[in-house]
This record gives C-alpha cells, sequence and structure tokens, in this order.
C-alpha cells in the first residue's frame, strides 16, 4: 500500500481507524456471548472461549467510539453487545466484583484489579457520550467500587490489586493510576461531573509530580506500600506484560497525553510544562537511530533494558505528539508525529490483513503471527490515538 502523502489529516486518520475496524469487524462478534479476543495475523481466531476484563471493555469503547466519528450506527450494536457481556457475564452480583479472566463464559480469576476498573468505567463513559446508553449511574457506581476497595486516601492513589477474599496485595504502581485517570477524564467528558475531573488531576499530580520527584522526574511503574518507588521489583522480568522493569517511555508520553487532556479543561500551565517534559525525555532516550521506533524500557542509568518494539508505545506517542503540536505549535512534535508514524507505516501496520502487529524485535523482525490476545492487544491504543490526534485538528 502507497504511502500517504500527509499522515497528519483528518481524512487519513478516520481512514485508518475504518482499517483496523474492517480487520475486526467480521471475527470479533461471539454469537454466544461477548466478544473474541485472540485473533492471528489472518484473523483465524484461536483460543476462543478466553476472554479477559480489560480487552471485553476496550473493545466497547474501540465500537462506541468509532460510531460517532465514521458514523456508523451498526457499531452502537457491536458496543451494547458487548456492554451486555460485561454486565451479564464479567459481573458478580453476589460479591460485587468483576471477574478478571473467563473460561467458556464462566469465572476463572476473580482477583480484582483497580486495572480493569478503569476500563468498565472507560466504557460506561463511551456508551454515555456516543449515545448508546445512559451511563450517568454506571459510572458512579464504579467511582464507588474503587473507592471502596482501592483508594488510598494518605497518599491520594489507588492500590492496583485485591485477593478474591478481599485482601489488598502489598504492591502499588503507577500503571492502574495512569489509566485510572484517562477513565476519569473520559467520565467527566461524558457527564460534565466535576468530581471525575477532580480526580483525574489528583491521580495526575501525585504520579507526574510528587511521585516523580522520587525518580529523576520521570515516572517509575513499581512503589511499595507507601508509595516509595521499588527499585528491584521485576528487575529480572523486564519483558512483563504488566509489571515490567525499568522506566517505560510509553508510559511517559502517555501521561503527557493526558496531562494535555487535562489542560484542555483546566489550563494550569504545569500540565502542559510537564507534559512536554515527559515527552522530550523518553524521545530523546529511547529513539532507535539504527532501526526506528521507540524502544520498551530503559534503566534508571538510562541503558535500554527492553529493546523490543511495542505497537502501543509508538500509537500513544503519536497521539501525544500530534496533541503536544497542537497546544504549542512546536514543529518538532509534528516532526515527531509523522516520524513515528513513517516507522510505523513501514513496520506496524500490517498491509495484507490489517490492523497492527502487536510487538517486533529490535530490528523489526515478528516474534510470531499472534496479532491480538486477550489482555495484551485489541487495537485499543492505535484506534485511539488517531481518535485523540483528531480532535485537535
Amino acid at each position: 500500500m502507497l504511502k500517504p502523502e500527509n499522515f497528519y489529516t483528518k481524512s487519513f486518520l478516520v481512514e485508518h481507524v475504518e482499517s483496523i475496524l474492517n480487520f475486526y469487524n467480521p471475527i470479533v462478534v461471539d454469537e454466544s456471548g461477548g466478544y473474541f479476543q485472540n485473533f492471528k495475523d489472518n484473523g483465524e481466531v484461536f483460543d476462543g472461549g478466553f476472554k479477559q476484563l480489560v480487552s471485553s471493555t476496550r473493545i466497547i469503547v474501540n465500537y462506541a467510539r468509532a460510531a460517532t466519528e465514521l458514523n456508523k450506527s451498526h457499531y452502537k450494536d457491536i458496543a451494547e453487545h458487548g456492554l451486555t457481556y460485561l454486565e451479564q457475564v464479567h459481573w458478580q452480583p453476589i460479591t460485587e466484583s468483576y471477574a478478571w479472566t473467563l473460561q467458556d463464559h464462566k469465572a476463572l480469576d476473580m482477583t480484582q484489579q483497580a486495572y480493569g476498573y478503569a476500563f468498565v468505567m472507560l466504557a460506561y463513559a463511551a456508551v454515555h457520550k456516543h449515545g448508546i446508553r445512559d451511563g450517568l449511574n454506571d459510572m458512579q457506581r464504579t467511582f464507588d467500587l474503587l473507592e471502596s476497595k482501592f483508594w488510598q486516601a494518605d497518599f491520594g492513589l489507588y492500590a492496583d490489586e485485591m485477593s478474591p477474599a478481599g485482601e489488598l496485595s502489598d504492591y502499588r504502581g503507577q500503571n492502574s493510576n495512569m489509566h485510572l485517570c484517562e477513565a476519569m477524564i473520559a467520565a467527566y467528558e461524558a457527564s460534565a461531573e466535576l468530581q471525575y475531573l477532580e480526580r483525574a488531576k489528583l491521580l495526575a499530580k501525585n504520579i507526574t509530580q510528587g511521585q516523580a520527584k522520587l525518580t529523576n522526574g520521570l515516572v517509575w511503574e513499581h512503589y511499595q506500600v507507601d508509595f516509595q518507588p521499588d527499585w528491584e521489583y521485576n528487575k529480572e522480568d523486564p519483558k512483563n506484560l504488566y509489571r515490567p522493569w525499568g522506566f517505560q517511555p510509553g508510559h511517559q508520553t502517555e501521561w503527557a497525553k493526558l496531562l494535555i487532556a487535562i489542560y484542555r479543561h483546566s489550563k494550569e500551565p504545569w500540565l502542559l510544562d510537564k507534559a512536554q517534559e515527559l515527552f522530550d525525555l523518553a524521545y530523546e532516550k529511547s529513539w532507535d537511530k539504527e532501526h526506528g521506533g521507540l524502544i520498551y524500557g530503559f534503566a534508571p542509568d538510562g541503558n535500554w533494558c527492553d529493546d523490543d518494539k511495542y505497537f502501543w508505545v509508538q500509537a500513544e506517542s503519536f497521539a501525544a505528539a500530534a496533541m503536544l503540536y497542537q497546544e504549542t505549535q512546536n514543529t518538532k512534535y509534528l516532526n515527531a508525529y509523522r516520524e513515528l508514524w513513517d516507522y510505523s507505516w513501514q513496520n506496524f501496520v500490517d498491509h495484507q490483513f490489517g490492523a497492527w502487529f502487536r510487538v517486533l524485535k529490535r530490528n523489526n523482525e515478528k516474534y510470531s503471527d499472534e496479532k491480538s490476545s486477550a489482555g495484551a492487544k485489541c487495537d485499543y491504543h492505535t484506534l485511539g490515538a488517531c481518535l485523540d490526534a483528531i480532535v485537535g485538528l
């Protein structure tokens, strides 16, 4: 497929959103309930009975957002299909909790993850904002569940994990707080209720200002129960899917994107300043000048600890670059946007079957023929990044 003349246009981004969903449209709906979540590059389903909460909710968001942007009413039906499954199968009314994973529509892992609740709130915000269903009460209920299960008032941040018996893990992390910030922004934009914007600002300030002061200005991933940095957690496992060791360039740029999103509602200068700082440092330390793209992780001393290339890192970074350019008019961000797209178009976009590959080696060779898998990828980041970039165009 010919490379577009200009990646920074609404027409290209809308067309790319549609091309991503064209991969999923024929295969994503499981008529027995919910969505299929595991696909080979060619669209073949594998492990069809296994479902995970994050993918179940993210696919709802994908179709709800695209229904409006692409003016496709049947996408609302696909979102509604997933919402029904979220409420009737993932949700466990007796314990007022969500199944983290399901096998053949039965609860498999009942560990409660704040990370999962973030995407439940996002799903309700999306269906409300895009006119699929009134989600105000469901957003509030999710907020209240987060408050009772995970909120750590003394630190102004959320805990991560609760056992099925109701015991909190000692682990604390930034990733769940980042996605809860994202969810609160979406809830505010859907409802105009200030409690969500204020919570988003509090999370953003505490992670990117308070916690980052303890770790040289960048956002570290892992913390002890008192939210002091845990420099040793998963040190021998920098490729861990959810909790990798090291600074994550993609999370610096994702925070930059969220800070800009908040800034658009609350013009506090620190939000824009910190967004630029995080993006600039991440890009400087992790752009691969030899093979292109942003690597996955670097150690506190600046040396790379995981030089693989992940789809979501490139996507969140081009969204952040677009938003930073829109707010600052600094052409270095537009150049970064184009550089990321040039790289991604050449290496990550699957021009044969559609959507994006998930992970590549440093030299951009593929590891496998698995395009999407439950909890790891459903093109939420790529689709969402396009739509986030469109907002300011």
